[in-house]
């Protein structure tokens, strides 16, 4: 009997069978290759669910507003109608009671983007200022600011209300736009995104360039917390957009209305005039549609804030 000599590639063969064989045996204890969709279904179940959930109301507004008031009614509330008629509920919107909702709408851009503006620069200056100073109270000032973000809308409103009344700010633009450059949350990010994503190092370099601190901030500091600052503005923005609550007790012509108060005082009127219903309906999804438009033109910069707000600090 001849006994064949073991050689390099016989023992790498070998090896290599060994090692399959273990691979498929632990395979196989996992549970198969499908044992990952398995195990994550639950999750993108619930996924699945939130999308449903916030999306379902969006694309329902959709639909209804390319609808007359008869198939609003009449007809399948997700899908178009038979005879849809989009143009002409834009025109009755942007013409009914001599064009208010236009005025609706370019105040809630004013209120929403200067605010926003003005909410984001604040947050990042007051952020950047907790993360790179020591100065006494510091911690003690950070936590009052950050209880801001517990207390709830409701509670501030008429205490809000009886401070502007004093000054006689009440109906007037001020009132509303004054209370929404305050973002405590913003501060909040600002303050770790700074801590991480700004180097003391760069700062310390630029000092001994001869930089002040202001420009140091408005140069440097504010390109390294794009990120975060977008995320502020981004959240602001929907956030002061959304408001109902504090226009309401503030405001009281409807010239200075934001389109969500002023869409509530068409929907007050719908039971004598059922005409209504049909531009409320178109209001709101052209509200919608500007809001998505802003979130897609900010989303790479919002993901981003969030991740860096998530995981530095």
């Amino acid at each position: 009997m001849v006994i064949a000599p073991v050689t390099e590639s016989t023992r790498s063969v070998t090896t290599g069978a060994a090692s399959d064989r273990r691979d498929r045996r632990a395979a196989r204890r996992a549970g198969g290759p499908g044992a990952g969709f398995w195990a994550s279904l639950p999750t993108l179940a619930v996924l699945v669910a939130a999308l449903v959930y916030f999306a379902l109301p969006v694309v329902w507004v959709l639909f209804a507003a390319t609808k007359s008031n008869a198939d609003l009614f009449g007809t399948f509330g997700l899908w178009f109608s038979d005879a849809p008629q989009p143009l002409t509920n834009l025109q009755n919107l942007f013409a009914t009671d001599r064009g208010i909702y236009t005025q609706w709408l370019l105040n809630s851009l004013f209120y929403s983007g200067l605010g926003a503006l003005i909410a984001t620069i604040l947050s990042g200056a007051a952020g950047y200022a907790f993360a790179k100073y020591a100065f006494a109270g510091r911690e003690a000032v950070f936590a009052m600011i950050l209880g801001g973000v517990l207390v709830p809308a409701t509670v501030i409103a008429l205490p809000t209300y009886f401070m502007f009344n004093a000054v006689g700010l009440t109906g007037t633009y001020w009132s509303f736009l004054l209370p929404s450059i305050v973002s405590p949350f913003g501060v909040y990010l600002c303050r770790i995104y700074a801590t991480a994503g700004v180097p003391d190092e760069v700062i310390e370099a630029a000092r001994l360039d001869g930089a002040g601190d202001v420009r140091i901030f408005a140069t440097m500091a504010t390109r390294m917390m794009a990120p975060a600052l977008v995320t502020v503005f981004l959240f602001q923005f929907v956030g002061i957009w959304n408001n109902y609550l504090l226009p309401l007790v503030m405001l009281n012509d409807a010239r200075t209305f934001p389109v969500t108060l002023g869409l509530m005082l068409w929907n007050g009127q719908t039971q004598r005039a059922p005409l209504y219903y049909e531009l409320v309906v178109t209001g709101a999804a052209v509200s919608a549609v500007l809001l998505i438009v802003v979130m897609a033109a900010l989303q790479r910069f919002w993901r981003a804030g969030l991740t860096a707000g998530a995981t530095k600090g």
